[in-house]
């Protein structure tokens, strides 16, 4: 067996005297795992950071096993994380998301969107909204996803400003005044007329909100797990950011 692909390094972990197990998210073949030889010394340690895109072949004789990677570096980006706390909790944390799919599973439109993600990854105030809605996209992969297109009760397309925890579907404004108690907050950044306008921290904080609940509901808790730390630390680095920007100004 033998294919070549693109993928995103996850993470890697030391395998014996100087070899490393490597996680990507590959494009055609999910999220896969393989035997790097001598991934544990200084020549390959610059390539296999978390955040990394390469062209990696994997080899086995069989199938189920766990195979060798041999890999290229294409866009070494994980330097630039450094000494970037909002950037390296993220990738903890995207890695921790990557993880519940089931491995060798293909899922491209995750890999699409890991990539579109990691190129705004050093702008604090766009990657806090584009991090929420990978968590949406995660969510919609799983089987679990939200319809935030128009509202339950009405139909409309727009004003939409709640989400029932129930159905998880879009509730407009005048729809869910009476019940706006129990229902979520739908930020403004993730309904289709203002998907396009930069987000405020608020904002951000609220899409968070809402797909942690969902996350919490149909993903984790199922599982016996708990939301990455990294994640509650993503946000406080984000929020950080977002008021020394502020002040700034």
């Amino acid at each position: 067996m033998r294919w070549t692909d693109e993928g995103i390094v996850l993470g890697t972990r030391r395998h014996g005297e100087g070899n490393a197990i490597l996680e990507l998210m590959t494009r055609d073949h999910g999220r896969h795992l393989g035997l790097v030889r001598g991934g544990g010394g200084s020549r390959h340690r610059p390539i296999l950071q978390a955040g990394n895109q390469v062209t990696a072949t994997w080899q086995a004789r069989l199938d189920e096993h766990l195979g060798c990677y041999s890999v290229e570096g294409l866009n070494l980006r994980a330097a630039s994380f450094l000494g970037v706390p909002h950037a390296l909790y993220a990738m903890m944390h995207l890695g921790a998301l990557c993880r519940l799919l089931p491995e060798r599973d293909p899922h491209p439109n995750i890999h699409a969107a890991l990539t579109d993600l990691l190129e705004l990854l050093l702008d604090a105030r766009r990657a806090g909204a584009c991090l929420v809605r990978f968590e949406l996209q995660l969510l919609s992969e799983l089987g679990f996803g939200l319809d935030l297109t128009r509202c339950a009760a009405t139909g409309e397309q727009g004003d939409l400003s709640y989400v029932s925890p129930k159905s998880g579907r879009a509730v407009s404004r005048i729809a869910g005044e009476g019940w706006k108690d129990r229902l979520l907050p739908l930020p403004a950044f993730l309904s289709g007329e203002f998907r396009d306008e930069p987000a405020a921290w608020d904002d951000v904080a609220a899409g968070f909100a809402l797909t942690g609940f969902f996350l919490m509901r149909h993903v984790l808790e199922p599982r016996g797990l708990q939301l990455a730390e990294a994640r509650a630390s993503f946000m406080a680095a984000v929020s950080r950011s977002e008021r020394v920007a502020m002040r700034a100004e």
